[in-house]
């Protein structure tokens, strides 16, 4: 009797101990699209390589005291390299047309697979929607 025991013992420890093993480890993380907002009516991306760098982790905005809408926007690098790109933003009336505010496009340098936020501010009240530009700087 005692050597049956010990025999189911030393084979429920092997089972055991063969569980505890490492598992082999996947592909890296990749983004999901349920937290970014490519390629809507607030964020494009204008080109071929932007769409494969770059994607938008969050948008923030938030009226200021005086009316005029602020907007940060939170650009995530998808690449292994340091990615050069440009971004603006277009801001448009309650009907989605433009309201002759936008602007300048700047040039942002994203380190790789890292996140930078680029703020815009509207000049007049009139906007009340915007659209964010992205395209890759030559």
């Amino acid at each position: 009797m005692k050597t049956k025991h010990l025999v189911s013992l030393s084979a429920a420890g092997l089972l055991l101990l063969a569980g505890c093993t490492t598992q082999p480890t996947g592909p890296a993380p990749q983004d999901s699209t349920k937290f970014t907002v490519e390629n809507t009516e607030k964020f494009v991306l204008l080109d071929q390589a932007s769409l494969a760098a770059i994607t938008c982790t969050g948008l923030q905005e938030r009226t200021l005291p005086d009316g005029r809408i602020e907007v940060v926007a939170n650009l995530k690098n998808r690449e292994s390299r340091p990615f050069r790109l440009q971004v603006n933003c277009v801001f448009k009336d309650e009907q989605g047309f433009s309201t002759g505010d936008e602007t300048a496009f700047q040039t942002l340098t994203i380190g790789r697979r890292d996140t930078e936020a680029v703020r815009f501010t509207a000049a007049n009240d009139k906007a009340r929607k915007y659209t964010l530009r992205v395209r890759e700087a030559k």
